[in-house]
């Protein structure tokens, strides 16, 4: 239930949302866009959350989602591509609004729950679309080379969102006096 539209247009991306594959323009515009959304969701968390832990990550998402679009728009600029907006882009978009709406109305344990499961499905769904449709799709060789140089960090970001998760699903079982050890996941 979290933020369906926000997922559905990351699975568009793998497949259903182009009659034909995204053009670099397009790819172009879907990366900027999908990094946005992690900036602003990111901002928020450094905000709102309770835990030092996911405000660390929430920083985090800004630092690294910042730079890539800065690698992004340079990208862009050099090869005088203009990023095309495309229904996939109008998508993540306003799922991205709608996440930021629910988070807001969140507090305490709560906000870290939702946030940092949705930065785990949001970075999975990321990370499928760029390895199985946006690098495979993407004609120019710099353009390709940035997607490619970004999948890791993407793989990065989804192993340390799974960890935080594991971490609050802990405190959580901790809670009553019986301490759980958490599991990976």
């Amino acid at each position: 239930m979290k933020a369906k539209v926000f997922l559905a247009a990351l699975v568009a991306v793998s497949g259903a949302a182009f009659a034909e594959a995204p053009n670099d323009a397009q790819i172009a515009h879907i990366v900027v866009t999908a990094n946005q959304v992690d900036i602003d969701a990111g901002k928020l968390a450094e905000k709102q959350a309770k835990s030092a832990e996911v405000k660390a990550f929430g920083k985090q998402m800004v630092t690294d989602h910042t730079a890539v679009n800065k690698q992004a728009v340079a990208l862009a600029k050099k090869l005088k591509v203009t990023p095309e907006d495309n229904p996939t882009s109008q998508s993540l978009k306003s799922g991205g609004d709608a996440n930021i709406k629910k988070l807001k109305g969140l507090k305490g344990d709560a906000f870290d729950k939702a946030y940092v499961d949705q930065e785990v499905t949001y970075h999975e769904a990321v990370l499928n679309a760029i390895d199985n449709v946006l690098i495979p799709n993407a004609k120019n060789a710099e353009l390709k080379a940035l997607l490619e140089k970004v999948s890791p960090v993407i793989k990065a970001h989804l192993e340390h969102a799974k960890q935080v998760q594991s971490q609050l699903a802990g405190a959580s079982k901790s809670i009553g006096g019986k301490k759980k050890k958490a599991s990976g996941g």
